[in-house]
């Protein structure tokens, strides 16, 4: 029944990037793994998922203990306590939720620890929800010159979720302010970054259309989930 997921999965988003004008190999797909056991990661990567996103830093550092022996790479998508740092600066290849100054520089001190370096997004709150975490769009230029000397974090881009709504118009509007915002960036900093994290298993389709690189997709991979 995976298999079969993950094919259709990798199918429709294909046929959705066809559809808008996308190059399929322009956008990649992030299995989210969070709240399923070590034994169906496995399953998932023995047919070739390696990169895993989890929300929880103690829930990722369980699993990447528990599955050290394969060569996976694990991505933090949730929002991060800065005294759970060390766990993401131990495991992880990527955080996707970087959102405030004083988490980026105890990231910093982490990884430097370590001796490693991660690949980061910085999340933005495009959506009038309060539920919502993420930086707000007009505060971004500033961090990206504040922790550019951050060596240990790679920034690579931007993340954002969506508004829950049942308005395709009001969720398409959450991506094109992320995609904007991230040209805005790009010019005004000289950065590449070229990733955007956006949609997720019921909004893809929308986030391809406004140039998604990367889609979140857990319960439509995995299953349904059971919070229990």
């Amino acid at each position: 029944m995976l298999k079969q997921r993950i094919e259709q999965v990798l199918a429709d988003v294909k046929a959705s990037c066809i559809k808008h004008g996308r190059d399929p190999e322009s956008v990649r797909v992030l299995p989210v793994s969070k709240t399923f056991p070590s034994e169906v990661i496995a399953q998932a990567s023995e047919l070739g998922l390696l990169r895993f996103g989890e929300n929880k830093a103690q829930e990722l550092k369980e699993k990447a203990q528990a599955l050290a022996h394969l060569p996976l790479q694990w991505v933090l998508i949730g929002y991060l306590q800065t005294n759970k740092a060390k766990e993401v600066a131990k495991y992880a290849s990527e955080i996707q939720s970087l959102d405030r100054l004083d988490l980026a520089q105890t990231l910093d001190r982490r990884l430097q620890l370590e001796g490693r370096s991660i690949d980061a997004l910085i999340q933005v709150k495009t959506s009038s929800e309060a539920s919502k975490s993420g930086m707000p769009p007009e505060e971004v230029l500033d961090f990206i010159q504040q922790i550019q000397g951050l060596d240990t974090l790679r920034l690579k881009g931007f993340m954002t979720i969506a508004e829950n709504s049942q308005d395709p118009v009001v969720v398409r509007d959450c991506f094109k302010r992320l995609r904007d915002l991230a040209e805005q960036a790009r010019q005004a900093t000289g950065l590449e970054l070229a990733t955007l994290s956006m949609g997720m298993s019921a909004d893809y389709d929308l986030a391809i259309a406004e140039g998604s690189t990367e889609l979140r997709i857990g319960s439509a991979i995995f299953g349904a989930r059971d919070y229990t």
